[in-house]
């Protein structure tokens, strides 16, 4: 007997009809002594067009109406669902993300699953239902709804893999697995079979758009295979684990990921001082912003000013300003520039450990294609660099040429 959690994505449940798909794809791989949950998304463009209501009423955020409005649309999902297998004779029940036990800490927008109490999921496998739970959300210790950000629903199946103990966690969506790039950007892209948690989670966390990074996280924390495959086709995707099985590959770098939400801020003229750093980012780290590259540049050898040059996601730039004109109003910062013209495109790869070379050539590469570089970060596995977004895809096409070239 087998437990698996398997999600589905907003194009995978768009329609009555595919739900139907899905419901039949579940039940035919489905053995009899199999226990399934499914993690599924809001319909389709659904989430979009309740961001268009909202914005129709006010032009101003409001999170937790926003969140108490948006996790309408996975509960519309799974009402549908259940009632889609039991149309077919199998009993189903669907429940929301509280009501699955899973408790949720943070902001709203940007919740973080915190405990999975999940004695009512078990109660209902042991009564041979299906489960269907409601992805992208969760329950505070207040009793609020709130929201896990984008790609949450991923987070949501793996976390509940992990709570239950599941054989595996397959997320379905509309790629066949994960891919050296994005397929939409460099058609030859390889797929590859097999990808370690440290690796995926790299590429995930410099914009891979196939899993959230908090997903791969969990997936590493509680051990479980992550397969990522097609809702479409019945093909082998990509399964996310602690070590590959496949042979080791003949190229220097997993892949090639590109972020295009992402904003530059440079905070001018700020006292080279001790304590000047931590202020900053300390006030960014109070309102939940996330930053990613920093550069502190001094202009000159014995000046006491300095440039503070870092990235955020360009959906915190709004927030940003916020917090840092109140910084102005203070006294406490001077000038202040944004950017979010620009894009971040980055080579991952466990390969890269005490192979020299690969900075040289993703750079070379840059070059080449005539794209400047703004800012270079670096870590174990991974080398970014901030670029104009117009270059983007011109950038991602020509750092995977360089490196797999010939494939």
């Amino acid at each position: 007997m087998a437990l698996f959690v398997k999600k589905f994505g907003g194009s995978s449940v768009a329609s009555p009809e595919k739900m139907r798909h899905i419901a039949e794809r579940v039940l035919k791989d489905k053995k009899p002594e199999d226990r399934v949950v499914i993690v599924v998304s809001a319909m389709g463009d659904s989430t979009d067009d309740l961001l268009h209501l909202a914005r129709q009423v006010s032009p101003r955020h409001y999170g937790r109406e926003m969140d108490m409005l948006l996790t309408t649309g996975e509960q519309v999902s799974v009402a549908l669902m259940a009632m889609t297998f039991i149309e077919m004779g199998v009993p189903a029940v669907s429940m929301t993300g509280a009501q699955a036990g899973i408790r949720v800490s943070g902001s709203f927008g940007k919740g973080c699953i915190r405990e999975i109490h999940p004695e009512r999921i078990f109660h209902a496998l042991e009564e041979g239902k299906v489960v269907i739970v409601a992805g992208f959300q969760g329950e505070t210790e207040e009793g609020d709804l709130i929201t896990l950000g984008r790609g949450g629903s991923d987070t949501t199946a793996v976390a509940l893999a992990g709570a239950l103990k599941a054989d595996m966690c397959e997320i379905y969506t509309d790629v066949d697995g994960i891919y050296s790039a994005d397929p939409r950007c460099v058609p030859d892209a390889v797929k590859m079979k097999d990808i370690t948690y440290m690796e995926m989670l790299e590429m995930a966390r410099l914009g891979a758009g196939v899993m959230q990074p908090r997903s791969v996280e969990m997936g590493s924390r509680y051990q479980i295979p992550i397969h990522v495959r097609s809702t479409f086709t019945d093909d082998e995707g990509t399964v996310i684990r602690e070590k590959i099985l496949t042979e080791g590959s003949k190229y220097m770098i997993t892949g090639v990921a590109q972020d295009a939400d992402t904003a530059k801020v440079a905070v001018l003229g700020v006292k080279n001082q001790p304590g000047v750093a931590h202020m900053l980012f300390s006030a960014l780290a109070e309102s939940h912003i996330v930053v990613d590259m920093i550069v502190q540049s001094v202009r000159e050898i014995h000046d006491d000013k300095t440039d503070m040059i870092f990235t955020i996601s360009r959906n915190d730039l709004d927030d940003t300003r916020e917090v840092l004109c109140r910084l102005q109003a203070e006294g406490r910062i001077s000038d202040v520039v944004y950017n979010d013209k620009v894009a971040k495109v980055s080579i991952v790869g466990a390969g890269m450990l005490g192979s020299p070379g690969a900075a040289a050539e993703m750079f070379g590469a840059l070059g080449d294609a005539g794209i400047n570089i703004d800012i270079i970060s670096t870590s174990e596995i991974s080398i970014s660099c901030l670029i104009g977004e117009k270059d983007m895809t011109k950038a991602v096409r020509a750092i995977h040429a360089r490196f797999f070239a010939g494939h």
